[in-house]
């Protein structure tokens, strides 16, 4: 499985991406209505989040403490629609595993991913951000 695959699977609920975000769920349901990000959902209509749309948040975020408006963060991070690569995918069979899968497990997985799966080039968007959360 290639990494940007990987990287845009749903697994996380709303609940551990506030945590990580700092985010409230209005938040970052407003960041969905105006297409920022766009989570995957489930069959019952829940809200599942990528690795990419949790560092998207943490740049909406980084962008919203300096200032900028949502006017700005739109021409700075082009808004995605669903049907483009940047959307988060959700199959049955991640559907399946993600329920195998404890809240603190994905918590873990996602700290993994934060902590270690920088993209070859880029510094992490939300390296600052983890000190928050984990001890590095």
């Amino acid at each position: 499985m290639s990494d940007e695959i990987r990287r845009n699977m749903a697994l996380f609920p709303i609940g551990i991406v506030m945590k990580l975000t700092d985010l409230t769920a209005r938040q970052i349901r407003y960041y969905e209505q105006h297409e920022l990000i766009i989570p995957a959902r489930t069959s019952g209509n829940q809200r599942l989040f990528s690795f990419i749309d949790v560092e998207r948040l943490l740049e909406i975020k980084s962008l919203i403490d300096k200032g900028v408006n949502i006017a700005g963060i739109k021409q700075v991070m082009n808004p995605i629609s669903k049907e483009s690569q940047e959307a988060t995918v959700i199959s049955k069979d991640i559907e399946v595993k993600r329920k195998e899968m404890s809240d603190s497990q994905l918590y873990r997985m996602l700290k993994q991913e934060l902590v270690t799966g920088k993209r070859p080039g880029q510094v992490s968007l939300i390296q600052g951000e983890l000190s928050r959360f984990f001890k590095i």
